[in-house]
Formats: C-alpha cells, structure tokens, sequence
C-alpha cells in the first residue's frame, strides 16, 4: 500500500514564509531555509515552495532561495511561481528542487506540460490548480487566485493528466486559510477522473480534516500551511493520529 504523504506548503514573498486566507491579508511567518530545515527533520514527507508573486511581478523564481533551501533538507522539494518555460526548470532541477510545479503558465501554454515531461520525466511535473466553486461549478484561477477563467476545473485535470502531468495540487481557493477542512468532494471526484496523484490543498485546521481528506477525499498527499508554520498541529503527532485511523504514512 502506498503511503499517504503530509507537504507542508512554504509560501514565499519577499525571501519571507507568508500565510492569508482565502488568497489575501497576508502575514509573516518566518524564514523559509530555517522552516524549510525543521520540517525535514520533524517528519515532513516533502515540502513545496512557492514563490506566490513571481507570476504577478513577472519574474522568475528565488533560485538562490530554491539552492539554499535545497542544501538544507532531504527530502523531495517542489519549487513552483513564475516558471515558464524548459529553460526556468532546467535551472530550478541544477540548484536542487525534485520538481516543478506549475500554473497559470500551464494554462496559458498547455504544451508546456507535454515539454517539461517530455524533457524531464513526468516525475517532475507537478500542474498546480487553484479552482473556486461559483454556482455550483468549479473554474480555474490564475495568479494567485485573481485572474478567473472559464475554464473547468475537472476538464482542465484530465487535460494536464493526458498531456503528462505527474501529480495535480488542488487548491479549493474557497477552502483557502479558513480551517474548515479540504474540498473534499472535489478532491474524490478528481481521483476518480484521473490515474495520477492528487495533492489536496485549501482548509487544514485540524488532524481530523486530514483523515478525511485521505479516506473520503481520497486524496494521495495533503498539504498545508498555517498551521503547521504555526504550530498548531505537529507533524508527528499528526501521523500517529494517521496510522490510528487506519491511514498509511511514514514515521
């Protein structure tokens, strides 16, 4: 049985670890080498960082950031914001990041996916979604969460799967910072509609949303945030509460 992962999330602005909600009201919540390094000590399956403005100021990704936290941990590390082209991933992979993940650069150019996983093994590639239910139907965003599109979120998944993604991150942008738990509905259907991962994102508050989101969501790997920048839920202890619920994970 493949074990379920828990990710914790650095969002990166400003060289700084930041949390909101909802995709707004920002605030600081630490250095992300200093975070990045405890989280690999403490449990952590694998860690994202994303740099949440490169997109929206037009830049590439805090490569020297991606090198140095990547010197610090031993785990896969996933490196997404503002990555457009083979050539951004190339550099991401030489200075230490596992994988790749992408976003409104995969929507505007969806070849992109087939390239990066026709280069460098689908692996690599993670396609980042973030969706907002309105009226009843899911629709990608982009930036951030604040451009919307017309585009639907589980069309748009069997898409980046055939096209070569390796795993989906989903971010319910609803869900987003509120602590309610993940989208959990959303989630199952796309493990239903798709043969590859999906890493459920979007209202961890407690370890009680991340059995859910693993047994009803049926979702591989859950990340989160805010409450683990603040430590609000230990890693640790949040796996032996895992394994009591009948949930495979590392320890």
């Amino acid at each position: 049985m493949l074990t379920k992962r828990i990710v914790p999330c650095l969002d990166i602005k400003n060289g700084r670890t930041v949390k909101g909600v909802n995709f707004v009201d920002l605030r600081d919540a630490g250095d992300p080498v200093e975070l990045a390094e405890i989280y690999a000590q403490t449990g952590a399956d694998e860690l994202v960082f994303l740099d949440i403005s490169a997109t929206e100021e037009r830049r590439r990704t805090l490569v020297d950031l991606v090198h140095r936290v990547a010197e610090r941990v031993n785990i896969p590390f996933t490196v997404g914001g503002g990555i457009s082209s083979v050539e951004d991933v190339d550099v991401l992979l030489q200075n230490g990041a596992d994988k790749v993940s992408i976003n409104s650069s995969a929507v505007k150019n969806p070849q992109l996916i087939n390239d990066l996983s026709q280069k460098f093994g689908s692996q690599c590639v993670v396609v980042a979604i973030d969706a907002k239910m309105i009226n009843g139907e899911w629709y990608v965003h982009l930036v951030g969460g604040k451009v919307p599109t017309d585009i639907k979120l589980f069309d748009w998944a069997v898409e980046v799967a055939e096209r070569g993604a390796g795993e989906i991150l989903f971010t319910s942008m609803n869900h987003d910072g509120t602590k309610n738990g993940f989208a959990d509905e959303a989630l199952a259907h796309l493990s239903e509609i798709v043969n590859i991962p999906i890493i459920a994102s979007g209202g961890a508050g407690n370890m009680q949303h991340f059995t859910d989101t693993f047994i009803n969501g049926k979702s591989d790997a859950a990340l989160a945030a805010s409450v683990f920048h603040f430590k609000e839920i230990d890693i640790i202890d949040l796996k032996k509460e895992l394994r009591k619920n009948g949930v495979a994970v590392r320890l």
